[in-house]
């Protein structure tokens, strides 16, 4: 027994959630209330997101909104499908390569925003899978804007540590009054937000895309001289996808497809599925050197080949064959730290093709928020939303409330790389939402990668993170624990965490870092040793340091009992029913 509060076989400080009939986890708590009363109220999964995705945006202000973009994984029971609708906007028409060039990216400020196209996704997927009326699903938002909410001690210190916020005019009326950031227990108010909120609520994706918001964002950030115009907006559309997949140990792991990063979690499985983790050790120096190294094969190929699919080819299908991991794991030296270099995946695409040239990549805290979902008839919902960095671009677009994204950071500026800046493209993103059945999965999904496509086997798991480029990394290693040692949700959420940056492959500007194995200090001083003598330069972290917040539910395949935990890094909350 772990010498921990709720801890089973490993360490937990806080209790598996358990509930039958629903299950959110959520990185605010009002947020995930509000999507429990949905539920509650016969919503299903799909309402209960959109209810949860609008009180975040209110109460984590910091992490998303409608002035970002994200993607919904849906798996609906009745159908034995799941669906991603990508709601990632594009740069600008106006975004100019050589200007950008010229000046550099701004982290912050106006010529920092792409095109908000998350919206647009709750829209479609309230159209496509919900029950009840958007002014039912934004009643817990608008109450939250208009009335006001107290603020937790991790967004009150966002707040203080964000001097744009604080000083533009039209975020500090909202964000910092008179100058001052609001104290934990202060109680902000988002009156312009929600008189937003209602007016989507009555016009729908027009009001914001056409109409009266869409005039006031635009005339705000052609003022300020930003780009975004009325085509844009117009133009800006979510699309449904199908997930790309792979299995690992009995289990069939779903992800979204390019533009998203989903691609690395899978080509990290497939590489460390080749190595017995149960005994090389659960935390051993012996695993997470094996599985710093297989991540960092599998960065170094999304350096190389992953971009917006509208305009470049990406060999997905080679990137996350098993033959290719086969291939790549060679590489893998268990004594010694490796800089690899990509591989040609093209040759298992069953195409041709090759790479461009390959950058460098800086270490960048993304501010996206993850939350997870399952109702009563067995649905489920995944989502990431964001709007880049910690509160965006910093700057309130007029009097709509919306905190616009900082999404432009994420471009890469030489025209040799794949993934450079073009107006009209998405750029490449880390949101990666995640879903693991035990056996094939869906049968509707047809193969998976390596599957035998005729059963279908239950869900299992529904998982995800916020933290840019850790997201892939956290998730390989949650994933894991469940299923290599047998953690509870909460203690996988709970254990120690590490996380590697390796140039050239980090999301953003300016496209410089250290090759570092971050660590929280919680790992012992035998493994820290360990991993320095295989190479490994080291930056310890705080004991619960890492960046993410993992929220998770587990479906209990005997009971259909729903676990569920959330990360305490951050203000996650877990709410059963």
């Amino acid at each position: 027994m772990a010498q921990s509060p709720h801890g089973v076989n490993f360490e937990s400080n806080r209790p598996v959630v358990m509930g039958r009939n629903g299950m959110v986890c959520a990185g605010q708590p009002l947020a995930a209330q509000a999507g429990m009363t949905i539920l509650q109220k016969g919503g299903n999964a799909v309402d209960a997101a959109i209810a949860t995705a609008a009180a975040l945006n209110v109460v984590e202000p910091n992490m998303s909104g409608i002035g970002g973009d994200g993607y919904i994984m849906i798996y609906s029971k009745a159908q034995n499908k799941i669906d991603i609708c990508n709601a990632t906007g594009a740069a600008p028409y106006a975004a100019d390569l050589a200007r950008y060039q010229a000046d550099g990216i701004p982290q912050k400020g106006v010529l920092s925003v792409s095109v908000p196209g998350l919206l647009d996704g709750w829209l479609a997927a309230h159209e496509k899978y919900a029950t009840l009326k958007l002014s039912e699903l934004f009643s817990a938002a608008i109450d939250l804007a208009e009335n006001g909410f107290p603020v937790s001690h991790v967004l009150s210190k966002v707040i203080a540590s964000d001097s744009l916020v604080q000083e533009f005019p039209t975020s500090q009326a909202i964000f910092a009054p008179g100058g001052k950031p609001p104290a934990p227990g202060e109680v902000l108010y988002q009156k312009d937000l929600a008189k937003t909120f209602h007016a989507i609520a009555d016009g729908g994706r027009d009001v914001f895309y056409q109409g009266e918001i869409a005039e006031t964002m635009v005339k705000f950030c052609q003022e300020q001289g930003g780009l975004l115009s009325m085509t844009d907006l117009a133009d800006c559309r979510s699309r449904w996808e199908e997930p790309i997949s792979t299995t690992y140990k009995g289990h069939t792991v779903y992800e979204a497809p390019p533009n998203s990063s989903g691609h690395v979690l899978l080509q990290e499985l497939n590489m460390v599925e080749q190595f017995d983790l149960q005994s090389l050790g659960c935390s051993t120096a012996e695993s997470i050197h094996m599985m710093v190294e297989a991540k960092k094969l599998a960065f170094i190929d999304r350096e190389a080949y992953m971009a917006d699919p509208d305009h470049t080819d990406v060999p997905t299908l080679g990137l996350i064959s098993k033959e290719y991991a086969r291939e790549r794991v060679k590489l893998i030296d268990p004594d010694r730290a490796a800089d690899p270099t990509h591989g040609d995946p093209w040759a298992f695409q069953g195409g041709s093709g090759g790479a461009g040239r390959v950058t460098a990549g800086a270490v960048q805290e993304e501010d996206t928020t993850c939350f997870v979902i399952v109702d009563r008839w067995g649905n489920a919902v995944c989502q990431l939303q964001s709007i880049q960095s910690s509160l965006g671009s910093s700057i309130v677009a007029g009097n709509t409330g919306i905190l616009l994204n900082n999404r432009m950071t994420y471009w890469h500026l030489d025209p040799a790389h794949v993934d450079c800046l073009q107006p009209g493209k998405r750029v490449r993103h880390t949101m990666n939402p995640v879903m693991v059945f035990k056996g094939d999965g869906p049968a509707s999904l047809g193969k998976p990668e390596v599957g035998k496509s005729s059963g279908n086997g239950g869900l299992m798991l529904v998982c995800g993170t916020p933290g840019a480029d850790t997201q892939v990394q956290t998730n390989m290693q949650v994933i894991t624990h469940l299923i290599d040692f047998g953690m509870t949700v909460a203690e996988a959420v709970e254990a120690p965490r590490w996380r590697n940056s390796h140039s050239p492959t980090e999301s953003n500007v300016p496209h410089v870092c250290d090759n570092l194995l971050y660590m929280e200090s919680r790992f012992g001083t035998d493994v820290r040793q360990a991993l320095e003598s295989r190479g490994h330069q080291l930056n310890m972290m705080p004991d619960w340091g890492a960046q993410g917040s993992e929220m998770m539910i587990q479906v209990d395949p005997e009971s259909g009992t729903l676990h569920g935990a959330a990360d305490p890094r951050r203000d996650g909350y877990a709410i059963g029913w």
